[in-house]
C-alpha cells in the first residue's frame, strides 16, 4: 500500500470517528467513564475534518508520513479510552491511568493543530478558487445589469402602453361626453314627437267635426222645429250657425297649430342630436386646429340657428342666420388673437 493510501486511511478513520463512543458511561459507571473527553475529542475530530482527502494528492511522502503519524497517535489515544478496563489494572489505582488518558486527549489538540495547520491552510486555498469566484461575481453583476436593463425596457414599454390607453380613455370620455349631451336633444325630440301625434289626432277629429257640422248646416233650416218663421229667427239661426262654425274652426286651427309646432320642435331637436353625434367624426377628420374651430363654428351654428322644417315658416331665420353665424365665427378668431 502506498504512503498516500495509508495516510488517507488514517485520516478517514479520524474523520469518521464518533466522539460520543468514548464516554462509556454504562460500562464504566460515573467514577470511571470518559465523558470528560467527549468535547475535546469532538474538537480534535473537527480539526481533522478541515483537511480534505483530495488535498493529500499534492503532498510529498514526507509530509504524508507526518500527517499519518499524527492521525495514528491521536486515534491511538481514542482506542486506549475505548479499551480501558479498570479491572485489569494491577497493583495500581485505576483512577490514575484513566485520568492520564483524559489528560492526553485534552492536550492532544494543540500539537495536532501546530502540525496540521499549514496543510489545512493549503487545502483551503486550493478549494477556494479566487479567480472562479471573481468570474462568477462579474457574471452575476453583468446578469444583474442585463436584468435591470430588461426591466427598464419593460417599464418603458408599459409606460408607453399606459399613455396610449390613457389617450384612448380620454378620447372615449370626450366622445361619451358629446354623446351624453346629445341625449337631451333626443329626449326632447321624442317628447315633442309624442305631443305632435296627440295633436295630430285632435286635428283630424276637429276637421271631421267641422266637416260634419258644415254638411249638417245645409239641411238644418229644413227641420220643422228649427225652421225660421220670420226674419228675426232667420238672423238668429244664421248667427248661431256662424258662431258654432267659428268655434269649431278655431279649435281646428289651434289643434293644427300645436301639431305643427310640436312636429317642428321634434325635427329641430332631432337635427341637433344628429349634429352632436357626428361632431366628433368631423373634428377627427380635421387636420389642423383652425379646421377644427371652423367645424365647431358651423356645428354650433347648425345646432342653435333657427331651422326651417317646413311645418312652420320661420321668416326671420334667413335674416338671423348670418348675424348669428358671423358672431360665432368671430369667437375663435378673437380668442386666437388674445392668446397670441
Amino acid at each position: 500500500m502506498s504512503q498516500l493510501e495509508e495516510t488517507q486511511e488514517s485520516l478517514s478513520r479520524m474523520q469518521a470517528f464518533d466522539a460520543k463512543t468514548l464516554a462509556r458511561e454504562d460500562e464504566l459507571g460515573r467514577n470511571f467513564d470518559f465523558s470528560a473527553i467527549v468535547a475535546p475529542a469532538s474538537k480534535l475530530i473537527r480539526l481533522y475534518n478541515q483537511l480534505g482527502l483530495s488535498t493529500l494528492d499534492d503532498f510529498p511522502d514526507a509530509i504524508l508520513g507526518q500527517i499519518k503519524v499524527q492521525a495514528d497517535a491521536d486515534f491511538n489515544r481514542f482506542q486506549q479510552a475505548l479499551d480501558f478496563d479498570p479491572t485489569t489494572v494491577q497493583n495500581q489505582n485505576p483512577t490514575q491511568p484513566r485520568d492520564n488518558l483524559i489528560q492526553q486527549v485534552i492536550s492532544a489538540y494543540d500539537p495536532a493543530f501546530q502540525k496540521l495547520f499549514p496543510f489545512i491552510s493549503y487545502g483551503t486555498s486550493k478549494s477556494v478558487d479566487f479567480q472562479r469566484m471573481e468570474n462568477e461575481a462579474r457574471a452575476m453583476l453583468q446578469n444583474v445589469k442585463d436584468e435591470a436593463t430588461e426591466i427598464t425596457g419593460h417599464l418603458t414599454t408599459h409606460q408607453e402602453q399606459a399613455q396610449e390607453v390613457l389617450a384612448d380613455v380620454r378620447k372615449v370620455a370626450a366622445e361619451q361626453g358629446v354623446s351624453q349631451q346629445a341625449i337631451y336633444f333626443k329626449d326632447e325630440s321624442e317628447s315633442h314627437d309624442e305631443a305632435a301625434e296627440y295633436w295630430k289626432v285632435k286635428t283630424i277629429q276637429a276637421a271631421i267635426a267641422l266637416g260634419i257640422y258644415a254638411f249638417c248646416t245645409l239641411f238644418i233650416h229644413k227641420m220643422s222645429w228649427l225652421k225660421p218663421e220670420d226674419n228675426l229667427q232667420a238672423f238668429q239661426l244664421i248667427t248661431s250657425k256662424v258662431l258654432i262654425f267659428g268655434v269649431i274652426a278655431y279649435l281646428l286651427f289651434l289643434a293644427a297649430k300645436n301639431f305643427l309646432s310640436h312636429k317642428h320642435n321634434a325635427i329641430v331637436n332631432k337635427h341637433r342630436q344628429n349634429a352632436l353625434m357626428t361632431y366628433k367624426a368631423l373634428t377627427d377628420a380635421a387636420s389642423t386646429a383652425e379646421a377644427k374651430d371652423i367645424v365647431l363654428n358651423h356645428a354650433a351654428s347648425c345646432i342653435f340657428t333657427p331651422q326651417d322644417t317646413g311645418y312652420i315658416k320661420n321668416e326671420s331665420s334667413q335674416g338671423q342666420s348670418n348675424p348669428v353665424r358671423s358672431v360665432i365665427e368671430l369667437m375663435p378668431k378673437t380668442s386666437m388673437k388674445l392668446d397670441g
